[in-house]
C-alpha cells in the first residue's frame, strides 16, 4: 500500500553505466518511492567509458543538487578510486574494491557497496541457511570480492572461492584475516558444499560446466537474471533449490534507497 507523497522533499537520483538502456533501476526505485511516499526522479545516465567523463558526470550531478547515484558496469572501480581520492568509503566498499552507490555524506562524496549485502538478504529471504553452512562462489572478480564480507558476517562455516585462474582466487583470500576462506580451480570444488553461488558467465557461452556429474548442493544461486542459466539447470536436475539474481538487485537497491532517503523499504511480498 503506497503512502501519500511528501511534496516538500524531492529526491534526484540516477544510475550511471555503459550500456545503460537495459537498467531496471529506475522502475525499481520508483516502486520504492511509491511505497514509502516520497517524490523521486530517477534517470538512466549513459557515460563514455573513461575516467574524465565519469568524473565530470558525477561532479555535475551532485553540484546540480543530485541526491544519490547507483553505479554499474564499467564504472564501479572508477567510483571507488574517485571516493578514495576525494571522499570516503564504507568498509564494504573498501573491501570490495568497488562502489555501486554514491551519496553526499557530511559534505563529502561517499561510496558504498550494497551488492554483497543484497545477495545475502535475498538468500535469507528465500530461507537459505547461511549460518554454519559451507558456501562456494564461482569467480574471483568484483562481484565475488563484494560478497565475501557480507557472507562472512552471515556466519558461514566456510567460504570457498573457485576460479579458472587459481592465483586470483588465492589473492582474494589474502584480503581477509580468517581461516574460513579457501580457494581452488573451478574443477576442484570441495564435496561438502551446501550453497553454491555463480558470479561468472559460466554456461552462457556454451562452455561445458566444470562440475563433477555427481555433484549436489542444497541451493544454487546465479547472480545473473533474465537469461537462461545452464548453471541453474544443472542443479535443478539434481533436485536442488535454485534462484537467479533478480532478488539481489531488489535488495541491494533497497539499501541504496535507504542511504539516500532514510526510508526503509518493506520487501515482504514486494513484486517487481
Amino acid at each position: 500500500m503506497s503512502s501519500i507523497p511528501d511534496s516538500n522533499v524531492r529526491y534526484h537520483c540516477m544510475v550511471i553505466g555503459n550500456p545503460i538502456a537495459h537498467s531496471k533501476s529506475p522502475d525499481l526505485h520508483q516502486a520504492f518511492a511509491q511505497q514509502t511516499g516520497i517524490t523521486l526522479s530517477y534517470q538512466r545516465q549513459y557515460c563514455p567509458n573513461d575516467v574524465d567523463s565519469f568524473t565530470a558526470v558525477i561532479e555535475a550531478f551532485f553540484a546540480g543538487g543530485g541526491t544519490g547515484a547507483n553505479v554499474t558496469v564499467p564504472f564501479k572501480e572508477m567510483a571507488f578510486a574517485l571516493c578514495q581520492q576525494r571522499g570516503e568509503l564504507s568498509e564494504y566498499a573498501r573491501l570490495a574494491g568497488a562502489v555501486n552507490t554514491l551519496a553526499i555524506k557530511d559534505g563529502k562524496l561517499y561510496g558504498d557497496n550494497t551488492d554483497g549485502r543484497g545477495l545475502v538478504a535475498d538468500l535469507l529471504s528465500q530461507g537459505v541457511r547461511l549460518k554454519d553452512a559451507n558456501v562456494a562462489i564461482l569467480g574471483a572478480g568484483g562481484a565475488t570480492r563484494g560478497a565475501i564480507l557480507p557472507l562472512l558476517d552471515a556466519q558461514v562455516k566456510s567460504l570457498h572461492i573457485a576460479n579458472r585462474t587459481v592465483e586470483k582466487a588465492k589473492n582474494l583470500t589474502r584480503l581477509f584475516d580468517t581461516d574460513r576462506l579457501t580457494f581452488s580451480s573451478l574443477t576442484d570444488l570441495p564435496n561438502d558444499i551446501e550453497v553454491i553461488i555463480n558470479a561468472t558467465s559460466i554456461g552462457l557461452s556454451g562452455d561445458t560446466l566444470p562440475f563433477a556429474k555427481d555433484m549436489t548442493v542444497d541451493f544454487a544461486y546465479d547472480m545473473m537474471y533474465g537469461k537462461p542459466s545452464a548453471f541453474l539447470d544443472f542443479f535443478k536436475a539434481k533436485n536442488a533449490k535454485t534462484s537467479d539474481g533478480l532478488g539481489m538487485l531488489v535488495n541491494q537497491g533497497a539499501l541504496s534507497f535507504a542511504l539516500w532517503t532514510g526510508k526503509q523499504v518493506d520487501l515482504t511480498d514486494f513484486k517487481f
